[in-house]
């Protein structure tokens, strides 16, 4: 076994450890692998052992793998069935139509204006209906990503006009200076609030290396998880 097929399986374990603990069934549970600043030739890799959902934060990043990826596979490479990219990062509303280009679900959307971009770059396909989550700010900074919690139906009724866009749920980081637990029943309150407007606005986003076990306590549907999985990320220079 390689070393990332062993990674990869000692999270799983874990995250079906955790599952069982909260009585719940890890089945119900997607493992999202972050690949950031890692090569696309990693995608592939994790393609093989069986991955089919990996996160990318930056746009950029996310766009260049692809671009290879996809040019590999009409080359020599296989395919890579059944690939979702969720892009996990901050959005510009000036990248939006590379975003919807590129990712399958966005969990970042935390305001009115980048919805509507996001919606507005789709044209003419509306029947490339793109997946989309509200961030929801779990800090009291202000100037961290995500809209605040009293705010969050206001944004998830706006997405719900936007024809292009499907409501999926809500996605959260716990701060740092807060129990994890805590900030993810927080987040859980929210999303009982946004399902209530669209009872299929199912997915709570939440939960990394180092607080998984606690988002699923609290009922994450889909965990983002890095370097655990994919190691070390590689030196940047």
């Amino acid at each position: 076994m390689s070393d990332l097929a062993a990674r990869l399986s000692a999270i799983d374990s874990q995250i079906a450890d955790a599952a069982r603990t909260a009585g719940r069934d890890a089945a119900d549970i997607t493992r999202i692998v972050v690949t950031k600043f890692h090569p696309a030739s990693l995608v592939r890799e994790l393609h093989a052992l069986g991955v089919r959902d990996v996160g990318e934060n930056r746009q950029q990043e996310l766009e260049a793998k692809r671009a290879e990826l996809e040019t590999d596979s009409s080359q020599d490479a296989p395919a890579l069935d059944g690939l979702r990219w969720h892009f996990i990062g901050q959005a510009q509303t000036n990248k939006a139509a590379s975003i919807r280009r590129n990712a399958d679900a966005v969990h970042s959307v935390d305001r009115i204006k980048l919805a509507d971009s996001l919606h507005r770059v789709a044209g003419d396909a509306q029947q490339d209906v793109l997946d989309v989550l509200v961030q929801v700010n779990l800090t009291d900074d202000p100037g961290r990503g995500g809209v605040a919690p009293d705010e969050a139906q206001r944004l998830a009724e706006h997405i719900l006009t936007l024809p292009s866009l499907r409501l999926r749920g809500v996605m959260g980081v716990a701060p740092l200076d807060e129990a994890p637990a805590s900030a993810f029943a927080r987040l859980h309150g929210v999303a009982d609030g946004i399902r209530s407007l669209d009872a299929s606005a199912t997915w709570i986003s939440a939960g990394m290396t180092g607080d998984f076990a606690e988002a699923i306590a609290a009922g994450a549907t889909h965990l983002r998880i890095g370097s655990a999985i994919t190691g070390p990320r590689p030196d940047r220079g």
